[in-house]
């Protein structure tokens, strides 16, 4: 009990440190929150445009059957004129996830509020047995 009492500031860092690892993980680590079998119905019932974020080698190596090649950095300056419809669903995906999160943001920021991010990107697409092709 004395421990406790002498060193209560050395278990709070603790106890705080702990809390900051495992937030991300409650919260989703900003990974996406669209399951591979939700945006397979996005793109068979509604239509979906699904936009792949990586770079263009990433995206040469294996994306998503009729995805299209939009990379984060160009997303904000040439989305409004790749994707005119703003009411579509869009689904964004790159390798792990967390840039397609990124891009969530940016796309929502542009008005494109059915915009959603893969979980997982597109190595939850390959872990769910979906195709994937090559460029």
């Amino acid at each position: 009990m004395k421990f406790i009492i002498d060193n209560w500031y050395l278990i709070l860092i603790a106890v705080a440190s702990g809390v900051m690892l495992l937030l991300p993980i409650v919260r989703g680590a900003g990974a996406g929150s669209l399951s591979a079998a939700a945006a397979v119905h996005l793109i068979n019932r509604e239509k979906a445009v699904v936009l792949d974020v990586s770079e263009p080698d990433e995206f040469a190596a294996g994306h998503v059957n009729g995805a299209k090649n939009l990379p984060l950095g160009e997303l904000e300056q040439k989305l409004p004129t790749m994707v005119k419809n703003k009411n579509l669903p869009l689904v964004l995906v790159c390798a792990k996830g967390a840039r397609a999160s990124r891009a969530e943001g940016i796309a929502k920021k542009l008005g494109y509020e059915k915009a959603q991010a893969l979980a997982g990107g597109l190595k939850a697409w390959r872990a769910a047995g979906l195709p994937v092709e090559k460029a």
